[in-house]
């Protein structure tokens, strides 16, 4: 079943406790991809100025299940770029600097043939953006968008609206507060639900994810990696790993079962988190390159046995 998303592309400078790297590949839409890619087909709508470094483009052809042909190269426009500083916890984080770029610039276009897009996952922009990308995608079955405070903030009517239109909401702990004014997360996710979703992830960083959806709850714990060495995209490749699980489970099934179901959404954060693990364990894209899927599934394995009762 097709799957997008639409994101951003990043020039992401990181500092860390373990290290720094400077001007790496990154963005919302750009660890989705790579993630999902492990599953099946994936298409990135995105864009990016005339800034990208050939290297970045090369980084993103390597994963052959991404289609890249929504990512527009704006002649004479900046790519988004964003710096940040990790503390010893390796949970808070700093920003140093964030330069919009092409954000400040109208959306991407989306191409004719990503119209029969069936799995839509709408990365983390403006609502109002968001909800203007679901008119392109008229055969969408499953839409799942994240968002974060600063919609929240600016922008809770058009993020209102949006939710009425989406099956699933990707959040933390903090953003699901901010937005219904309850601090257990289960509370504030039912909440949420009452606003339009079928379902809402509420993600705890190293705590795990909790899933609130219409037919149940489920909690499940982070994969306990031991090499944290940098924690940015985390949210994104495990969003890419549901996302991507689910479509590879609809396709398998041909369409015949209920993609959005709780069981399947359960079964789907599993691969997101161990999928999410290895991300972590290097900068940028570099651990999502170098595994194949046989290592996300040997990871879902070992996780099942360790939450088994």
């Amino acid at each position: 079943m097709p799957l997008v998303v639409t994101g951003t592309i990043g020039i992401d400078t990181v500092h860390t406790p373990a290290a720094s790297r400077e001007r790496i590949l990154g963005g919302s839409a750009v660890y989705f991809a790579a993630a999902a890619s492990h599953f099946g087909p994936v298409r990135l709508v995105a864009a990016a100025g005339d800034d990208l470094p050939q290297a970045f483009r090369d980084t993103i052809a390597h994963f052959k299940s991404i289609d890249s042909k929504g990512l527009e190269i704006r002649q004479g426009s900046k790519t988004f770029a964003w710096g940040g500083k990790y503390h010893e916890n390796m949970v808070q984080r700093e920003t140093i600097f964030t330069h919009l770029g092409v954000l400040e610039e109208r959306p991407p276009a989306v191409p004719a043939a990503y119209a029969d897009s069936e799995f839509v996952f709408l990365g983390n922009t403006h609502p109002a953006v968001q909800n203007s990308f679901l008119a392109s995608f008229p055969k969408r079955k499953l839409v799942v968008a994240d968002t974060m405070d600063l919609w929240i903030n600016i922008a809770k009517p058009e993020l209102l609206t949006l939710l009425k239109n989406v099956d699933g909401l990707a959040l933390n702990n903090d953003e699901a507060e901010l937005l219904t004014g309850k601090k257990n997360p289960v509370t504030a996710a039912r909440h949420i639900l009452a606003m339009g979703p079928r379902f809402v992830i509420v993600k705890k960083g190293e705590h795990g994810c909790i899933l609130v959806h219409k037919d149940g709850i489920a909690s499940l714990p982070a994969y306990p990696t031991e090499n944290v060495v940098d924690p940015t995209g985390a949210g994104d490749s495990f969003a890419g790993g549901v996302m991507g699980s689910l479509a590879a489970t609809s396709a398998a099934n041909q369409g015949k079962t209920d993609a959005g179901s709780f069981d399947q959404v359960r079964k789907a954060l599993v691969f997101g988190t161990v999928t999410a693990s290895y991300t972590v364990e290097s900068f940028s894209l570099d651990s999502l390159k170098a595994i194949h899927r046989s290592d996300i599934d040997q990871r879902y394995n070992e996780y099942a046995a360790m939450v088994r009762v």
